[in-house]
């Protein structure tokens, strides 16, 4: 059987569990009938699956597209196995303006917040890139930069929460976690409008991510603009990453982890990787989810400390397997 149709099957069935799990109990047959609208299932039931569970967990499953295809990116343009969004410093600049919304603008809407993370990272990536600038853009320069300017963006993000007001700080905490908890439709549907022409222009653009992952030597002599294709898909990938910090806040790891499995069953070509990232991406953030706020309900763990804790020995794993490289 295709992997692609494993793991299709895989996301399905995890929504499924997301919607029929949860610290309340609720039959299995309301279950059903709330998914199918049925006239004779009970109000409370109705509105826990359709309003709070169902549209979780199809947020979960974005998110969890949004940090695969952007750590798929961000692995072939620094030709890095163990790079991530969060290593070059754009989630932090994603999650330091999304964080100055929260905090200093009551009351923001749901549609605002993918605009102010995506300009954040947007403004993030410009200086990684400006800064790295010489002749070029390596990509060693790249992630030393990054690092550095991850650092100066958790600084401010430290500035706003001692100052700013107490419960907002507090709001804004739980979403940095990488919480899906105030999850509601007009979230999913504001993160999938936000995703798909992004999601779809990568993908129609594997070959310029083959040729970056190759190096950019081998580029050149195939007829790529390297550095032209190295921007566009590094804004790609910010807008990408920006959608999915103002859906759930930071959760590590998941596009580190996503992008390494898709590869043992496609190999290296980003055309047949990107689509099985997404859909890995998309059930590690669905699992991760359930079992924060099943494991220990009623209380709740964030998605993003789950998925440190299966993500962290990964990346463990990854150094250990290199450490003669």
């Amino acid at each position: 059987m295709r992997p692609a149709v494993v793991l299709a099957f895989g996301v399905v069935c995890l929504i499924g569990v997301a919607v029929f799990v949860g610290d309340q109990p609720l039959p299995p047959l309301s279950v059903l009938g709330a998914l199918w609208q049925s006239a004779q299932t009970d109000p409370a039931t109705a509105m826990i699956v359709s309003d709070v569970r169902l549209p979780r967990a199809v947020l979960a499953a974005l998110v969890g597209i949004a940090l695969a295809v952007a750590g798929t990116i961000t692995q072939a343009v620094m030709r890095n196995p163990l790079a991530e969004p969060g290593l070059l410093g754009i989630n932090a600049g994603a999650a330091l303006a999304a964080l100055i919304v929260l905090v200093w603008i009551p009351n923001v809407r749901a549609s605002w917040l993918p605009w102010a993370a995506s300009g954040g990272a947007l403004i993030m990536a410009s200086l990684i890139y400006a800064l790295s600038w010489r002749g070029g853009a390596s990509s060693n320069r790249i992630i030393l930069i990054g690092i550095g300017l991850s650092a100066l963006a958790g600084a401010g993000a430290n500035f706003i929460s001692a100052f700013g007001d107490v419960q907002a700080v507090q709001r804004a905490m739980v979403w940095l976690s990488g919480s899906l908890q105030d999850s509601r439709w007009v979230r999913a549907e504001v993160t999938a409008l936000w995703l798909f022409l992004p999601v779809l222009l990568v993908w129609a653009s594997a070959r310029e991510l083959d040729l970056l992952a190759y190096g950019d030597d081998t580029g050149r002599s195939l007829g790529q603009r390297v550095e032209v294709s190295r921007a566009l898909m590094i804004f790609a990938c910010t807008l990408i990453s920006g959608a999915a910090v103002a859906a759930a806040g930071l959760i590590a790891f998941v596009g580190l982890i996503a992008p390494h499995l898709a590869r043992r069953f496609t190999g290296p070509g980003h055309a047949e990787v990107l689509p099985l990232a997404a859909m890995i991406g998309a059930c590690l953030v669905l699992a991760a989810d359930t079992l924060g706020r099943t494991i220990i309900a009623p209380a709740q763990l964030p998605a993003g400390l789950v998925a440190a804790l299966i993500g962290a020995p990964f990346f463990g794993y990854l150094i250990w397997k290199r450490r003669d490289a």
